[in-house]
């Protein structure tokens, strides 16, 4: 092995672990991005009239409505 320096167990795992962790992150998606995606619009406040709320925006602080 040129220039590769082994892994003891124990680092083997949490490496693993870490990459775990961050290939689950990626595949998350916010709850503004969906609601935007959908064609929807965040707002804090009530949704507008002849609007209905179609989940959750900013980590469910505020309401997704659709038209």
């Amino acid at each position: 092995m040129y220039g590769c320096v082994p892994l003891h167990p124990p680092e083997i795992i949490t490496t693993l672990l870490i990459s775990a962790g961050q290939l689950m992150a990626l595949g998350q998606q916010s709850d503004s991005y969906i609601c935007a995606r959908k064609g929807g619009t965040c707002n804090l406040s009530p949704c507008p009239l002849y609007n209905r709320i179609e989940g959750t925006c900013y980590r469910g602080k505020a309401k997704c409505c659709i038209r």
